[in-house]
């Protein structure tokens, strides 16, 4: 059977080039349309936190990010936590590890 397919493709090499550059124009016209949630993600898992109040960044930092960032820290297996405070939106970023007791693996936002 197989010495019959190598006969028949080496007789037909015009054929064999042809189906070749059909398979792939067809794989690079599905390229752009694979979704991208088909390739997995390996990152650590995130919680976002935005805030928005309009007080200065001083306020800001004491009454707002600073909490949030405390709170952060008290979280399981958090690897790093940032804070930054701007004038127009104070953010809390924690990063932490997965792993096989973690029942996350996703990101996930949350904003107040």
């Amino acid at each position: 059977m197989i010495a019959r397919v190598i006969a028949v493709s080496a007789e037909n090499r015009l054929l064999v080039l042809l189906a070749t550059a059909l398979a792939v124009a067809a794989a690079l016209a599905v390229i752009p349309r694979l979704p991208l949630d088909a390739l997995p993600d390996l990152s650590d898992t995130q919680v976002i936190v935005y805030s928005r109040w309009d007080r200065s960044p001083d306020v800001v930092e004491d009454q707002v990010t600073f909490p949030i960032v405390s709170a952060l820290l008290g979280t399981p297996r958090v690897e790093a936590v940032r804070g930054l405070s701007d004038s127009a939106t104070p953010t809390s970023t924690s990063s932490s590890r997965t792993g096989p007791t973690s029942t996350g693996g996703a990101r996930e936002s949350s904003s107040t």
